[in-house]
């Protein structure tokens, strides 16, 4: 297994993006909903190929999320649709996640005393890819 890498802080500005999420159970820790959540959101789905990932934390709930494709847009999904917030973030990128998620949580803490942080919007992590997780974290 590869090491992993955690590249340094950037800043990027999202747009809002609509996703079809499932919510984990805010009484247990975000790790454990995290996995959880995903499984029920990816079940009822045909194909998880050439779709877009985020896991979205506010307060203590998790969503798993898949961005919305445009031929869904207005029609009945078997999950609720929601809107990540856009907006400025702080960035870093982990490369070969994978096989060691307990680096994630440290690395959303670094973020956060890294910059100015706005608590009304929610952190998200990107899943480009089984070994590139993109981090993000509202900022003022």
């Amino acid at each position: 297994m590869k090491a992993n890498q955690i590249s340094p802080t950037a800043t990027v500005e999202l747009d809002d993006i609509d996703v079809m999420c499932v919510a984990g159970d805010p009484s247990k820790p975000i790790a454990e909903q995290a996995p959880v959540a995903f499984q029920l959101l990816e079940t009822p789905m045909d194909s998880l190929r050439g779709r877009k990932f985020y896991g979205v934390i506010t307060a203590n709930t998790y969503r798993a999320c898949v961005a919305l494709l445009p031929e869904e847009v207005g029609t009945e999904l078997p999950n609720p649709v929601w809107t990540v917030p856009g907006g400025r973030y702080a960035r870093c990128r982990i490369k070969n996640w994978n096989g060691d998620t307990t680096i994630i949580g440290p690395a959303f803490e670094r973020l956060v005393a890294e910059v100015d942080h706005d608590d009304r919007r929610p952190s998200i992590e990107f899943y480009r890819s089984q070994d590139d997780l993109i981090l993000m974290v509202p900022t003022m």
